[in-house]
Order: C-alpha cells, then structure tokens, then sequence
C-alpha cells in the first residue's frame, strides 16, 4: 500500500522482493544499515527458535522480520500523514520510525526469545542474577549504537537531517512501559502517536506484530485472520485524554480481536508446543553444558558487545561438531536432537505454586518413579497479549461523524461473545532421559499414571490423599 506522494522517495533507494509484503522499496539510509556486520548477523538467527524441529517451514530468519517490520512503519506513517497534514509529520520522523523498525531485533541472541528467555534466565539464576533483568531490547539499543559509530554511519545520519533524532529511535526501540508521566525526550507529547507504530506498549499493536503474524503463518503454512491492510486504511491519530494515539473506527473491534487470537492460537499451536519447548529445553541445556567453554553468557555484558556480534544460530553446528572435550556433554545433547532422541513428556496441568511442584517432585521420588533432579519444568501461558487483561482495553476508537476525538469502548458494548477469561496458565513436566529402552518407557509409563490421577482425578475417580495434588491456577 504505497501512497502516491511518496513514490519517488522510495525509489531512491533499493527494492528489495519479500514473499510476505511484495515489493519494498527503502531509503538509502536504510539500505546502508541493512549492509553493515550488525544487521547481515541476523540472517543466521531464526524468528522462530525450536519451532522448524516442528514446523519445518518455519526457518525464516529476524532479518526479513525486520526489514518487513521497516516497510509498514514507513507505509503506516505515510497513511497517517496522507489523511492528516496536520499531524506535521516530517520525513525525517518518518525515516526514524523506519530505522526504529529495522533495528528493533538487533540483539536477539541465538535462537531468538530462547536464548533471553531461557538460556540466560537460567544461565544467571546459577551464578549470580545480575542478568535477570537483561533483555534483548536492550541489547537492540546497544548494537544499534556500536552499529552506527563501528561503521562511520553517524555522518550518514547528519545528513538526511537525523543529527538530533537518536534519542527519539532509540526510544522507539525500546520505549518506556510506564507512560502515565510522559517519559519520552525524543519527541513531545504532541508526536505520542508515533511511539506507537513499532512498539506499543499501550495496548500491543504494532507492526512489529503485523509483521511477524503475517509471516509466521505464512511460512508455516497456517491462516491469519487479521488484516493489517484494513487498519491501515481505518487508522486515524485522534485526541483522547490529554494524547494523540493512533485510533481504530468503533466497528473495526472484531478485526483487531482476530488479530490477538491468530496471536493466541499461534502460542497454543506453535509457539508454546510441547515438542517445540522440548527442543528448546535441550538447546538450552547444551548451551548452558558448553558455557564453561563458549562463555556464551558473558557476551550479554556490555564490554563483551564484539563478542555478543558473533553469536548466531551457528553456535549449534558449533557445539554439534566440536571436538573439544570440555563440550562432550553438550554436544550429546544436540546430536540427540538430531536423532529426535528428546526428554520425556510426563504430564501437563493448570498451573501450580513453586511449593506444590516441589511437592510432585518429592512425591515422584519417594514412589522411585524418575531419578532425583531428573524433572523439568516448562510454565507458561496462553493469552490475547495482555495477560488476564481484555487487550482492548486500553484501545481508543473514533466514530465515523466525529474522527477528532478517541474514546475508550466498555468490554460489554465491544462484543457479547467475548471470552469469560482473557489468559489460562499452565505447567509442563519432562523427564530428562533420551534413553529408549524397557526400563525407561515402563518407569515413564508409571510416572505418567501417577500425574494424571493427581491432576484428573475426577476422570479417573481417583479420590486419595493425592487429590491435595489437583492443581491450582496461581
């Protein structure tokens, strides 16, 4: 969807043929960036982690993500400019969005979220928590930094007119959550909006989104019921207490729910699968087998950033093909991957407190079902994006005689077959054993038994002392 005015702009720079969006065509500026060390490494860092184990097509990588995500900032931005001049959106903001769109994935490590959302959660829960706080947008604003001054790319930005805009992109990268106090020095209250195109933490819409929707179903070979292209046609940035936000037509509220349950149904059949996080348990347990050796943890430390560059996927063949013999664990593990060799599946439930899995654990050991500190636990959630919240909660709309002003729709004028519950939780158990023999699958069979009744004990009548085992939601 490109909007006429801005035709011979785009063309200046270079056209690049995506499966997903077509033709896009991006600013030089953009297209120098694309070119550096920097941003070529994420073409060997898949979107999608353990998921190709799974779904084999989906081997895409975060370098197409973000060059998708770069295109609908700018046509997003564009849109709103088009219909609203008074906006007064420049082409410099428009250009920063872009950028902020392109580099919003810099640092994701290896594997994507398992890497930051596994690997290093456990990798400094053992050592000292300094990293717990760590997170891959941060990491984005850091090599977005090193990115520009290794690669002599400030002068480059001085000269289309974004000497004083590093600020406003590297908030848009990485934007505050609490927005009650306007906490933002890029960009006055007056622009709100445009801290909404790639990262919006109000309410989860983005492109970003869009993007990785539209992409992940696409190589997947799934359906996305959300159409982007609509709301980019209803978009409109309207005033509503006190802000500029980017604001959707009253009628459009089932197209946007459409969009946070392909994001639901996506985590319940894709993301969140149990093979899928199989996989990913034992990546990062291999991972974390070859730290010692790789130090693949220390290269989140922002000393360490020259080393952070090199990880990619490849660390896997890395470890895969090592010879080393402080990676002897380590790389077992990865060759049982290969060999589809993986943990074993005991059981999964609502979840429960650290306390009563504890509980389980000793109750599995007492009864010599699995051999102790053999128990893995994988917690998780299914939900619209903003938890046990409605994700249209805080979601402005216009009315079609009145487009200035937004307002917020109450849930039961929204829609009356909305869900009672907007996110469910619950606990997975894996027995770390790859062996296939007699003994394993008949203790594994047992262990199986023993969950299900603590957990189901209505379906198979089961009323003992270990009904106290039910789960329950925390």
């Amino acid at each position: 969807m490109v909007v006429p005015q801005t035709i011979t702009q785009k063309v200046e720079g270079k056209v690049f043929h995506d499966p997903v969006h077509g033709q896009i065509a991006l600013h030089p500026l953009l297209v120098k960036i694309i070119d550096t060390p920097e941003f070529q490494r994420l073409r060997n860092i898949k979107q999608l982690g353990g998921v190709p184990f799974v779904y084999p097509g989906g081997c895409h990588t975060r370098f197409e993500h973000s060059i998708g995500v770069a295109h609908l900032a700018g046509e997003l931005a564009y849109n709103l400019r088009s219909r609203q001049e008074e906006l007064n959106i420049t082409e410099e903001e428009i250009l920063c969005v872009q950028i902020a769109g392109l580099c919003h994935d810099l640092g994701h490590g290896p594997f994507s979220h398992l890497f930051d959302n596994m690997f290093i959660q456990k990798a400094k829960d053992s050592q000292d928590n300094s990293g717990n706080s760590w997170k891959h947008e941060d990491a984005s604003v850091r090599l977005f930094d090193h990115l520009l001054t290794k690669n002599g790319l400030e002068a480059e930005l001085e000269k289309h007119g974004l000497k004083e805009d590093l600020t406003f992109i590297k908030e848009m990268i990485n934007p505050e959550k609490n927005q009650d106090k306007w906490p933002f020095k890029g960009r006055g209250e007056e622009k709100s909006f445009l801290y909404e195109i790639v990262a919006n933490k109000l309410n989860g819409i983005d492109v970003d989104k869009f993007d990785y929707l539209d992409r992940d179903c696409h190589h997947l070979g799934l359906k996305n019921t959300f159409d982007y292209r609509r709301f980019f046609l209803l978009a409109r940035v309207c005033e509503a207490e006190g802000r500029k936000h980017i604001c959707m037509r009253e009628k459009d509220t089932g197209n946007l729910y459409d969009m946070f349950y392909s994001r639901y149904s996506l985590h319940r059949r894709v993301y969140q699968h149990k093979v899928t996080k199989n996989v990913e348990m034992m990546i990062t347990d291999a991972f974390r087998s070859a730290d010692s050796v790789l130090k693949l943890s220390e290269a989140i430390k922002e000393e360490n950033i020259e080393d952070y560059i090199k990880l990619t996927d490849e660390v896997f063949e890395k470890i895969l093909h090592s010879t080393d013999e402080n990676m002897v664990e380590a790389r077992a593990i990865l060759q049982n991957v290969h060999k589809r060799n993986l943990y074993k599946f005991v059981g999964e439930a609502k979840d429960i407190s650290k306390e009563e899995k504890q509980r389980l654990i000793t109750k599995l050991e007492k009864e010599n079902l699995l051999p102790p500190g053999s128990l893995e636990f994988h917690t998780f959630k299914f939900d619209y994006g903003k938890g046990d919240q409605d994700p249209l909660k805080k979601m402005y709309f216009y009315q079609k005689d009145n487009p200035e002003t937004g307002f917020l729709i109450p849930s039961e004028e929204r829609s009356t077959l909305l869900p009672k519950h907007f996110c469910e939780r619950k606990f997975r158990v894996y027995w770390k054993n790859t062996e296939n023999n007699d003994e394993a699958e008949e203790k594994l069979k047992k262990a199986k038994e023993r969950f299900f009744t603590w957990f189901h004990p209505d379906t198979v009548g089961a009323q003992t002392e270990d009904e106290t085992m039910k789960g329950k939601t925390e």
